[in-house]
């Protein structure tokens, strides 16, 4: 789980040991269920991908809870919702599968877990079909799954849910900015 750059830094300030336990004990490969219903549960994760030069991205992915699902013990999936059309993450999984994902919850007990893998980005899933807005499916198999401390994580409220998160039998809400002329006549339709 460590390189040499984090050897280094574990080393400079004589937390190696302490790093080798915290893989020892809270480091697994495989979801557990408290790890599913965690996940089940929030309504958004950030996503670090990186393209074939190493160069990275990190993109805010939401929905309603639920929308990222542990489906068996090696495979997590989430939909791709329609966005800028940049396709930024979903891009860089095309020419680098490795994804680091981290899951926050915020509240009066404040929780992380962080999701590193591969992920596979398809297309043609019947699952896809149960997932009101989905364009796309992605799945990750999951390498490291490990908590993080969440004492720097704030208590916060969630006032409202975004407006745009898709519902099934409802046309979807399109952001302002897709009818501004700049980009309207570059908009595409969408797929589903």
């Amino acid at each position: 789980m460590y390189h040499e750059g984090n050897r280094a830094l574990q080393d400079a300030f004589d937390s190696r040991a302490l790093a080798d336990r915290l893989e020892e004990k809270l480091r697994r490969d495989q979801f557990t269920q408290d790890d599913a219903a965690f996940i089940a549960s929030v309504g958004f994760f950030f996503l670090a991908t990186a393209d074939a030069e190493g160069r990275p991205d990190c993109s805010f992915k939401g929905g309603p809870p639920g929308f990222v699902r542990v489906l068996a013990p090696d495979l997590l999936v989430f939909p791709d919702y329609d966005g800028n059309g940049m396709f930024k993450s979903l891009g860089n999984l095309g020419v680098n599968s490795y994804v680091g994902i981290l899951f926050l919850s915020f509240g009066e007990t404040p929780k992380r877990l962080r999701v590193n893998g591969t992920a596979q980005v398809v297309s043609d899933d019947p699952k896809m079909a149960a997932v009101p807005g989905a364009q796309l499916l992605i799945k990750v198999t999951p390498t490291d799954i490990f908590p993080n401390c969440p004492r720097y994580v704030p208590n916060l409220e969630l006032l409202q849910s975004s407006i745009y998160l898709p519902e099934a039998e409802t046309p979807p809400i399109e952001p302002a900015w897709k009818s501004f002329e700049v980009f309207n006549d570059v908009i595409p339709p969408r797929r589903r």
